[in-house]
Formats: structure tokens, sequence, C-alpha cells
């Protein structure tokens, strides 16, 4: 049972010395502001870390098709042709862990809008699945484009901000039309900011159009074997040439060098079946614990559906951002935990500086704790009153520190640019921590105290 006395005559010993108190306390005051301040900006960090990540689709998989090899070189992954939109329609249907996948194929040509042109760094044609796949739902302005915009290959287009300033400056760019590749396309819709991603690279610099569209309109690829990505290449390389193609002097004789087949030859001779392809395949898993599922999932589903047998490597490869989110939060941690290793050094020399006042307290105090030892206190309720003192000192310094964390956690988050964030966990372990450094500073003074003999601490002058 808790003795209230105990706690009463406490609190009258340290009111004996109001400013040495304070001054014992101080060293706790700083130790848990350090460790409040520093452990919410090492949460800040690591929360834009992980909206940094989020924001490149933490839970995204990219599947992109395998590599193709002549004379035993091998041209890389992304070579082959060998994912079609079908792969995405069985991924969706077959695969309970994905949350969302869609085609995508790119391209790199200029836009054009009234007299200014640019050059995004990213053209993709995909489906409206992307924009769930990459968590870009709300639109800043308009619509998104829709599936029958994407069969029936409508020349629509999304842009993103960076488009929309470049091209279009203070302008409604909603309705009106831009230019890839002397192809009109109509703006249905802006994105929603993004900004940058962890590597520096701007995400708002963008602008998606139904990939069939993109496809058969713009790389004038219709139904072939041709890799959007390498065709992107060569495109780019004959943009200012392909703005205006009506301006061309010598345009090129659209008749076929050869007759077409009659109906006898095309049944003799068929032509063999060629498939749609696409650049790659974007997929989400339903959260970050069923990436792995997802990926073993869409392995074996593509294995299955490309017929590859047991011995057969895979024609595609599966790839996740699992890798770049742990070394980016280790790094985050890592730097959380040696700000943490900082401060408490702190909270040790404030509990050194606790130990070495309570220490005089006891030599000042001798007399008295004879006096009390004499009418009948015990050496335990010795122990226990020196032991309170030290762990109130604590918790009252504790609390103040709390205070001043916040305080200083609000300066930096308002005066730097670095975030921060607050965390109620590290409040309530501070409070837990600086009554455990009270306990155990304080415990061998109050020892001490406690085994002072009751006739010879009379005599103490």
């Amino acid at each position: 049972m808790i003795n209230i006395r105990i706690f009463k005559t406490a609190g009258r010993g340290l009111t004996r010395n109001v400013m040495r108190a304070i001054l014992t306390t101080l060293g706790i005051v700083i130790g848990i502001a350090a460790v409040i301040t520093m452990m919410e900006i090492g949460q800040g960090s690591s929360a834009a870390i992980q909206r940094s990540i989020a924001s490149m689709g933490a839970n995204n998989l990219m599947i992109i098709p395998g590599q193709a090899s002549s004379g035993g070189v091998s041209a890389g992954a992304g070579t082959t042709m060998t994912l079609t939109p079908a792969d995405v329609d069985a991924i969706l249907r077959d695969c309970p862990s994905v949350r969302a996948a869609s085609p995508l194929v790119r391209s790199r040509v200029q836009i054009v809008f009234g007299n200014k042109n640019y050059v995004p760094n990213s053209i993709y044609g995909t489906s409206p699945d992307y924009l769930n796949v990459r968590d870009w739902n709300v639109m800043a302005e308009g619509e998104a484009f829709t599936d029958q915009d994407v069969r029936t290959q409508n020349k629509v287009c999304l842009l993103g901000q960076t488009e929309v300033t470049q091209l279009f400056g203070d302008q409604d760019p909603i309705g009106k039309e831009i230019r890839l590749q002397n192809v009109a396309f109509k703006v249905v819709g802006v994105l929603s900011p993004k900004g940058a991603n962890m590597m520096g690279s701007d995400q708002d610099d963008i602008v998606i159009t139904p990939w069939t569209t993109l496809k058969y309109r713009v790389s004038n690829s219709s139904l072939q074997n041709t890799n959007q990505s390498a065709a992107a290449s060569a495109s780019s390389t004959a943009i200012s040439t392909a703005i205006n193609t009506l301006s061309n002097l010598y345009p090129e004789s659209s008749a076929s060098l050869y007759d077409a087949p009659s109906s006898a030859q095309a049944a003799d001779y068929p032509d063999p079946i060629r498939f749609t392809n696409v650049d790659t395949i974007m997929a989400a898993a339903g959260s970050a614990d069923e990436i792995p599922d997802a990926i073993s999932e869409i392995t074996q589903l593509l294995r299955q559906r490309h017929r590859a047998k047991d011995t057969d490597p895979e024609d595609f490869q599966v790839r996740d951002m699992t890798e770049i989110s742990k070394v980016f939060s280790s790094t985050s941690d890592r730097m959380t935990s040696l700000l943490l290793y900082v401060a408490l050094i702190s909270l040790i020399v404030g509990g050194v500086g606790i130990m070495n006042i309570m220490l005089v307290s006891v030599t000042e105090r001798t007399k008295e704790i004879g006096l009390r030892m004499a009418v009948g206190a015990r050496a335990f309720d010795i122990l226990e009153q020196f032991l309170i003192e030290a762990v109130l000192l604590c918790l009252i310094g504790g609390i103040v520190g709390i205070v001043l964390g916040e305080l200083s956690s609000w300066i930096v988050r308002h005066t730097t640019a670095m975030p921060t964030q607050t965390s109620v966990w590290a409040m309530v372990i501070s409070v837990i921590v600086s009554g455990l450094v009270g306990f155990v500073f304080g415990m061998y003074p109050a020892w001490k105290a406690s085994r002072l003999d009751p006739i010879d601490a009379l005599r103490y002058e």
C-alpha cells in the first residue's frame, strides 16, 4: 500500500532548496527534450520516405518481357514481345492477390499546342486501371478516359501538371487539343500533382492516353509484333521532321510494290497469326504483405499461358519495389537510432547529476536521517523517501522535457524543410525512461542514507 506521508515528506525535502532542484532536473529536461525532438524528426523523415515510396507505387509490380538473344549475345530485358492485353485480363481474373492491373505501351514524341511544343518525360498508353494501380484516382481537373475510349481508340489524353504549365500556362487545358505525331488528342483531364519521386524524377511530367490509340494511331504498329519502347527510340531521332508531316515535299507512295495474294495463295500460304503485344504490364498488390503472393500467382499464371515447360526459363520478369523500400526504410531507421543514442547520452549525464546531488543531499541531511531513525523510522522508510525524491525529480524533469521537446519539434518543422511527426509513444516512453533514470541513479544515495547509524548520524556536525 502506498504511504502518502512518504510522498509528502519527499516533497518537503525537494522544496527546501528549489533552485538546486531545478538545476538538478536540468540534465533530465535537456535529455528528454533531445529524445523527443530526435525521435519526431526521425519519424517525420521515415514518414516522408514512405510517402515518396507510396507515390511511386509501394505495392506496384512491373511485368516486363524477357530478353532476346542472337549469336550468343543477349539484347537485355524487354527485347522480346511476349506480353499481351489478354495477359492483363487473366491476371485480374485469376490472381486474387492483385488489386489492379493495366497494359502499358510507351512512346517518346513531341507534343504541340499552338506555337508551343514540348517533349514529355513519359508518354504512356494504358487503360483506366493504370490510375488505380498508381493511386492516381483523384483528378485535378476533368475526368479520366474510359474503357470505351480504349476499345474505340478515341484520341483523348490526360496531362500531368508539368505539361499544363509548359503548354497552357494560365489557360484551362480541358477541351483543348494537342498533337502527337500530327495526331490531334483532346485533353479530357489533368492529373493531380505527385511531385518528384525518390530518384528525383518528375512524376508530373507525363501524358496518358488509351493504349490502343497510342499504339495504332501514333506508333503505327497495327497488330504487329512491334516493341513500343524500341520504336520510341527510333522515333525520337526524327522528332523535328515528324512534327508536321503535311509539309513533306515528296511524300512516299502508299502503293504496294507487290500484288495482293489471291484467295488460293492465302489459303495455301497463310500468314502467321500475330498478336497485339504491350511493352509492360503494371499491377498492384492488395497490400505490401501480399506482394510475394502476387508475384507467385502472376509467375505461375503467365508460365501456364505462355506454355513454358518446367525446365524453361520465364519469358518475362516480375519486378517490385520491395528492395527499394527496404533500403530506404533501413537507412531511415538507422539514422533514427543514431539520433536516439546521441539523445540518450544526455539522459545518462542527467542521471549522473541526479545521483551526485542526492549524495550531497544525504550528507546535508544526515542529522535529520538520524533523528527519524531514533523516533522509529526503519531503514526501508529512509530508502523509500530518498528514492521517491529522485524519481519525482526525474518525472518532473521528464514532463518539462516533453513540453520543450514538442516546442523544439514545432520550431524545426516550421523553420526548416525537415519533416517531423508527433509521437505519443515517444512521450509515454520518455516518462517511463525518466522514472527509471531516477530509480537507477537514486538507488545508491537512498541505500547509503538507509545504512547510516542513528547514533553517528545524530552526532554528525
